[in-house]
């Protein structure tokens, strides 16, 4: 509010004076010029009267002569401080009004509607820190789960764009530097509702200086970055941020285990999906034969380290090497759009094709032209702008690569559902056989749709009817909590994927298992599933139903209904 004051009475400053000298000038003479009556006889003419006059004097509407007739000196004096004063009026209204378009006073405006609004959320939320394609993805995510989001980004165009979107819940959002610490305080990052702070934007360096600024300023705040470099991310590590992406590394990574175990890829993709959306159909990569990479940029240097740590061959192809540099096997020189190239490659003998530059243009070229050498390649194509989704779909890819969606969908179930992170990594160290029955398990329970992924937290405030059987002293097993709350005799079409008890991990967990408090479930099924077990986990007389099978009133009305009846003679 300070610096909007100063800006107006800076810029106002002059006109200011200049009407309220013109206002004293034109009163002082109202007041000094001698007046009479009708009879000629002396009349008193005094500053209330002067003001008066001279105040809708200015406004030239037409007016009466007070307390009586001008003389000729009063209309000589009242005839020039008509044309100055609406002259002065027009030169402060036209200053406001160039005030009023003033950038620096509308940003001040608006950085202070945004502060009240932030200040006054009354939810937890999330900083996004950049609105590109990956902050607009996670924002949508957010809102969709009715979860709060506020976002800054140096892009007007974008803050603006944002307004315009259709979200289920409102977005406050500030144009503004978030390399900035006095952004990312106006923002709230202090405030005690913030979750945490989450950096998207597209350099390296800005998601470094928004993770240091946020640890400084907020120590124990969760921070998520985006990084495409292993430097930067080494660094951003050093200084305690919790999560770290790099698209291209995860991308490469989810590829080479699709390669090696195609139903534990699955089955991370089933998982994480959208809920309600058709489950994704199994793609099988070939792991025999060679691969042509085109592109040794940050993508390419990813994809060739991990699928030449899984023992697949490559051949690269790189525009620019000198740049780039090149693998220890050397590089066909070419951008890979060439048919010449390609056949230099080897491309009518090889199994996949990864079309990884950094130009949506050069990647489609490549791959119609490789698919018309080659049409058995199985194709991996870089998408690098969104607005490019409807020629990749049609290009003939088997797999697009959308940095903006990987890390979007990384750091969705990060917050999301952050068991499920944990599941997906110690899933890894399990065999494909093991990975392919949990994939017919959920196939079975879902009817080819993305399953429901919710976490449970057994104890006092999450589960009070739990909580309370535990200090009766009573024995709860998982198998108690997957019975139906309506049917004890039926399960419900679930699966518990994983517990967490301190630092222990158990997948799959048995059936008999014993619950403990403090345990983490992670689960996954029908949305329905977990509301019928919702009631399980809140109300007592529904978990004495699935433990013993007696149904007992839940009002005290019906209850002492219930006793009543009891207590009657029978007739």
């Amino acid at each position: 509010m300070g610096n909007i004051v100063y800006l107006i009475m800076r810029r106002m400053r002059t006109p200011l004076l200049v009407l309220i000298s013109t206002y004293a000038v034109a009163m002082a003479g109202m007041v000094l010029i001698p007046a009479q009556d009708a009879a000629g006889h002396p009349v008193p003419y005094n500053f209330f009267h002067a003001f008066y006059f001279v105040s809708y004097m200015s406004t030239t509407i037409g007016f009466g002569e007070l307390p009586e007739n001008f003389t000729d000196a009063q209309r000589i004096w009242v005839s020039l401080m008509i044309f100055a004063s609406v002259a002065v009026w027009l030169y402060a209204i036209g200053t406001l009004i160039r005030l009023l378009q003033d950038v620096s006073l509308q940003r001040a405006i608006r950085e202070r509607r945004f502060r009240r609004r932030v200040r006054r959320l009354r939810d937890p939320f999330y900083l996004v820190c950049g609105h590109g394609q990956t902050g607009d993805a996670l924002v949508r995510t957010l809102t969709d789960r009715h979860e709060h989001a506020v976002v800054i980004d140096i892009d007007e165009a974008r803050i603006n764009q944002l307004k315009l979107d259709d979200h289920r819940e409102y977005v406050p959002a500030l144009c503004a530097d978030a390399r900035h610490p006095r952004a990312l305080e106006v923002a709230g990052l202090q405030h005690p509702l913030c979750k945490g702070v989450v950096a998207l934007t597209n350099v390296n360096e800005s998601n470094l200086k928004i993770a240091i600024a946020a640890k400084l300023m907020h120590p124990d705040i969760r921070v998520i970055c985006r990084a495409d470099s292993h430097d930067v991310e080494a660094n951003m590590a050093s200084f305690g941020t919790d999560h770290i992406y790099d698209p291209f590394d995860t991308f490469a990574m989810d590829l080479a285990i699709a390669i090696e175990a195609p139903c534990l890829a699955l089955l991370s993709n089933w998982l994480s999906g959208f809920e309600g959306e058709p489950l994704d159909v199994p793609i099988f990569p070939p792991r025999d034969g060679r691969w042509v990479l085109c592109g040794y940029g940050r993508f390419g240097k990813a994809i060739y380290r991990h699928l030449n740590e899984q023992g697949l061959s490559l051949t690269v192809i790189e525009a620019r090497p000198d740049r780039t540099g090149m693998p220890k096997d050397g590089v066909i020189h070419g951008r890979g759009t060439e048919a010449v190239t390609l056949e230099q490659a080897g491309i009518h003998e090889a199994v996949g094709l990864v079309a990884g530059t950094d130009n949506d243009a050069d990647n489609l070229s490549i791959i119609m032209t490789a698919l018309e050498l080659n049409p058995t390649l199985f194709v991996v194509a870089r998408q690098n702008h969104k607005h490019n989704q409807i020629l990749f779909e049609r290009v003939g890819a088997q797999v697009v690569m959308i940095p903006s969606s990987i890390i979007a969908d990384r750091i969705r179930v990060r917050l999301g559902v952050p068991l499920l992170s944990e599941f997906l990594t110690h899933a890894r160290f399990e065999d494909e056989t093991w990975a392919c029955e949990l994939v017919s398990r959920i196939a079975g329970l879902v009817e080819e749709q993305v399953p429901h992924v919710w976490e449970i937290q057994v104890d006092e405030y999450h589960a009070p009817a739990l909580y309370r059987a535990s200090q009766e002293g009573v024995e709860l097993t998982i198998a108690h909590l997957m019975s139906d709350s309506h049917d004890r005799d039926s399960v419900l079409p679930a699966i518990v994927l994983m517990r967490r008890h301190g630092e222990t991990r158990e997948l799959l967990p048995d059936a008999q298992a014993r619950l403990r408090m403090g345990d983490h479930l992670l689960l996954c099924g029908a949305l329905a599933v977990r509301h019928s077990m919702d009631w399980t986990l809140q109300d007592p007389n529904v978990l004495d139903y699935v433990l013993t099978g007696n149904t007992r009133p839940g009002g005290w009305i019906w209850r002492w209904l219930a006793q009543r009846g009891r207590s009657e003679p029978n007739p």
